[in-house]
């Protein structure tokens, strides 16, 4: 079953055109990176040393960097591949004809995410490799062990938020019966947290903001911590985070920090065991909104009539 959704998805012309629209973009952001990759080597930001990194966030300011493309279209893919991955089949007459067939409910749904994401995989893989190839070729210096192992987990990081959108794709395929009205309802999920969320926050902080005259250092943390805590909400911040934190090595917290945290502290690259225990918390928070969300698409499948087209 993995094999025949794999293939049918490669054939597709929606693959072919989600995959041109990643590939056209990640290769505009590499372009505005080396334009302004110069200037970035000669920042005193602290890891100058870490220049194939800087591919993958450096913007000259005309086009989002590497990862805030990744961030901002990669949910469009999950949601391409995933929107009528079971509604189709009820539409079409053949969910009944599978599913009579010595299987259990779950395989189907396991079958269509384990090959979307399959294909997701190996789709951001091949690119984050080609944009270090790329680099490799054009600056001439090959990546550290540490640059790599930093790329690497940023693609699996990447890998994990597409999946939690695939998951909400497939939630919503097995809710309507429509592919289209499933669709909408995973591009309006999309659209509140990339857009709306941050516009509703800043309405909610700026509320509830104390008084900065009267207002204590903890009055001041608490309500900081409070509005990060809202933020997390949203899959983008949590990817938004985990990501900056891998790339950016110069990324100690993710949290507020004052004035006597912060002296004393050495002005030096954070380590990549660190930087991994520093995300730790956002990557279980994705995973948990993934399996969330196929919890629940499998509970509603399981009670689902599949006899006939009803």
């Amino acid at each position: 079953m993995v094999r025949k959704e794999i293939s049918d998805h490669v054939r597709s012309w929606r693959f072919l055109l989600l995959l041109a629209i990643i590939f056209l973009t990640c290769v505009a952001s590499l372009y505005t990176a080396l334009n302004s990759l110069q200037d970035a080597i000669k920042s005193t930001d602290g890891y100058s040393d870490f220049v194939i990194l800087k591919l993958f966030t450096t913007s000259d300011g005309t086009l989002p960097s590497f990862i805030g493309f990744i961030g901002f279209l990669g949910p469009l893919l999950g949601i391409g591949l995933g929107f009528d991955a079971v509604n189709s089949e009820r539409n079409k007459g053949t969910l009944s004809r599978i599913m009579a067939q010595p299987i259990h409910r779950d395989d189907l749904l396991n079958a269509k995410f384990i090959a979307s994401l399959t294909i997701i995989g190996f789709m951001f893989l091949s690119l984050g490799l080609l944009v270090m190839a790329l680099g490799f070729l054009i600056v001439g210096l090959p990546p550290s062990f540490e640059e790599l192992l930093r790329i690497l987990s940023f693609l699996v990081v990447t890998i994990v938020y597409i999946g939690f959108w695939l998951n909400l794709s497939i939630l919503f395929s097995v809710k309507f019966r429509q592919p289209a009205t499933s669709a909408l309802s995973g591009i309006a999920v999309w659209l509140f947290f990339s857009f709306f969320y941050d516009m509703i926050l800043n309405l909610i902080s700026s509320g509830l903001a104390p008084n900065s005259d009267t207002a204590s250092v903890d009055d001041m943390v608490h309500h900081v911590s409070f509005m990060l805590g809202l933020s997390r909400i949203s899959p983008y911040t949590l990817f938004n985070e985990a990501t900056s934190t891998l790339l950016m090595p110069t990324v100690r917290t993710l949290g507020p920090l004052t004035t006597e945290q912060a002296y004393g502290a050495i002005d030096s690259p954070l380590p990549f065991g660190q930087s991994l225990l520093l995300i730790w918390p956002q990557v279980t928070g994705l995973i948990a909104l993934t399996l969330v969300c196929f919890a629940i698409s499998y509970v509603m499948f399981l009670r689902q009539e599949i006899r006939g087209r009803s």
